[in-house]
């Protein structure tokens, strides 16, 4: 749905250029949340403009929905971003216009006829919880209604595609999964596809297929959140799951075991112990709902050296579990 390939953009400065996006791929199938992961400066806003080229790159290419973004005349290209919504940080709202008016103001622009504006308001409102809130104006709603607004007016264009430029951030962790709960709704009930923005592996936790990370303009990890989860050394399985610090004992192997699904609910650290007749001391770990999957990471310490634990830690391996001698 979503092609992002070899895209480079240079923005110049005052002290120099500065690289905001440096030869970044990234794939987003159809129907799927993507979540782009990064520090402030990573280039991920920059990256999302793109997408709609809001921010024109300097070169590659960019494929929405099998139109070349960057090759299609200003006009197609206008017409084609009415069919992607973008959901913003900051709300982007209207102070002068009323809920419904917030919403219809997405519609006027496309020129749809004022009865059926109205009655497209109306089903939005309903969609996202406001049905209530028609007349009121920005001020007198809370930030997850804001939020609420910004996503009902993404979609009054019933767009294929939803950008969410931190959509999450300025809420409380309460709102937060509200709105979360809303995008995976929307994206379960109609087949949107998301590319969402985030600082939070909270966001990521809880809502998205796939995840890149992103630093100093480049993807730097990219894949299945479930996949990269077992993938050894993966960044995102740290940041979801972080791990006391990993200072072996002398003549003690540390291991880090990664487990999904219905190997989460396997008692495999009594197992090992009793097969084995060994002390297994757990150094810490987690088992959390990471969307709709139970996952887990544990860091284990055994006794002896790697070279004297390869049964154990083959037995572990021939048990679906996924391993990382920690150094």
């Amino acid at each position: 749905m979503i092609q992002i390939e070899n895209v480079r953009k240079v923005y110049r400065a005052r002290g120099g250029p500065v690289t905001a996006l440096d030869d970044v791929s990234l794939h987003v199938a159809r129907g799927e949340i993507s979540g782009v992961i990064g520090r402030s400066g990573a280039g991920k806003s920059t990256l999302l403009r793109s997408v709609n080229v809001l921010e024109r790159p300097d070169s590659g290419r960019i494929v929405v929905g099998g139109d070349d973004m960057l090759a299609l005349p200003e006009a197609a290209l206008r017409a084609k971003r009415q069919r992607i919504g973008v959901i913003h940080q900051h709300f982007g709202l209207l102070s002068s216009r009323d809920v419904a008016g917030n919403v219809a103001f997405a519609l006027e622009v496309t020129g749809l006829p004022r009865a059926e504006r109205k009655a497209r308001v109306a089903e939005l409102l309903e969609l996202v919880g406001l049905s209530g809130q028609a007349k009121q104006y920005p001020a007198q709603l809370s930030g997850g209604q804001k939020q609420r607004v910004g996503i009902a007016r993404a979609l009054a264009a019933q767009p294929d595609v939803l950008l969410s430029d931190e959509a999450t951030s300025a809420l409380d962790p309460e709102t937060t999964r509200s709105i979360l709960e809303l995008l995976r709704r929307l994206n379960s009930d109609f087949g949107l596809t998301i590319l969402l923005i985030t600082h939070e592996m909270e966001v990521v936790k809880r809502i998205c297929d796939s995840a890149a990370i992103m630093r100093d303009g480049k993807i730097v990890e990219a894949g299945g959140v479930r996949e990269l989860l077992v993938r050894p050394g993966s960044e995102l399985a740290r940041g979801l799951f972080p791990l006391p610090p990993a200072a072996p004992r002398p003549d003690t192997t540390v291991v880090d075991v990664t487990f999904v699904g219905e190997d989460a609910a396997t008692p495999f650290i009594s197992t090992l112990a009793r097969t084995y007749s060994i002390d297994v001391n757990v150094l810490g770990g987690a088992i959390e709902e990471v969307g709709d999957t139970r996952v887990g990471r544990l860091r284990i310490e055994l006794p002896g050296s790697p070279e004297l634990n390869a049964p154990q830690i083959a037995h572990l391996r021939e048990h679906g579990l996924s391993l990382e001698i920690a150094a």
